[in-house]
């Protein structure tokens, strides 16, 4: 492989992590030296590339940098295009539209026969059992997860119960046949699951939560035995 093809290669291998890869790791996935990978890796930060991290701790390429979308194979074309169609059939208007655009964007950058894959896709999303009942404003919510900020809201659990919450939501979970919201409970002083459909008068609070959000994503995948990201 040419130099090029290899610094390619690395740059395409950082962009699927999501989190600090060793030199070791990624040496190894090239068949590269480690000498050769740091070498690698300084040349791409040379060009532009804002990749994190030093031998001995790791690697990450911070989100804003971006390769020509015609880099992308043509099963990761219709990966992404599946992806987006089931984010159309399962998730709320807002969502639904930007699937829409990031599919017209990926078309209109990408040749010929990978566009016709995102018109005529040689996979389906069957229909969704799941009709979430309006109320909760997912819009908020999501807004809350981003900005690490705390959420007020009213909720009625399975048995009809009504009780008022302050949480620090953290992810919002499709299932099949519902929503749910991940948080801590200030109330509950826990790691609790909300069905979004029971979640009314959302309010966004001002404060932001103590703890950082992958820090309660890390403790919940602990307490829940919920097992890593696949990617």
């Amino acid at each position: 492989m040419s130099r090029a093809g290899r610094l390619l290669d690395l740059m395409e291998r950082l962009r699927r992590r999501r989190r600090p890869v060793s030199g070791a790791t990624l040496a190894a996935e090239l068949g590269v030296s480690l000498r050769t990978l740091y070498r690698d890796i300084t040349a791409l930060q040379a060009q532009g590339a804002d990749v994190e991290g030093e031998a001995g701790l790791g690697y990450v390429l911070r989100p804003g940098f971006t390769l020509p979308p015609l880099t992308l194979t043509i099963d990761e074309v219709e990966a992404l295009a599946l992806g987006a169609l089931w984010v159309a059939e399962r998730a709320d208007p807002t969502l639904v539209a930007a699937a829409g655009g990031a599919l017209a964007k990926l078309a209109a950058v990408t040749p010929a026969d990978r566009a016709e894959l995102i018109a005529q896709p040689s996979s389906f999303v069957g229909p969704s059992a799941r009709r979430d009942a309006a109320g909760a404003d997912l819009t908020t919510i999501r807004t809350a997860i981003r900005g690490e900020r705390k959420l007020a809201f009213n909720y009625t659990d399975a048995k009809g119960a009504p009780t008022s919450r302050i949480v620090w939501p953290m992810a919002i979970s499709y299932f099949d046949a519902a929503l749910v919201l991940v948080a801590w409970c200030e109330t509950r002083v826990a790691f609790r699951h909300f069905r979004i459909d029971r979640i009314a008068a959302v309010e966004a609070r001002p404060e932001r939560y103590p703890r950082r959000r992958a820090a309660l994503i890390a403790a919940w995948r602990v307490e829940q035995r919920v097992p890593p990201d696949p990617l």
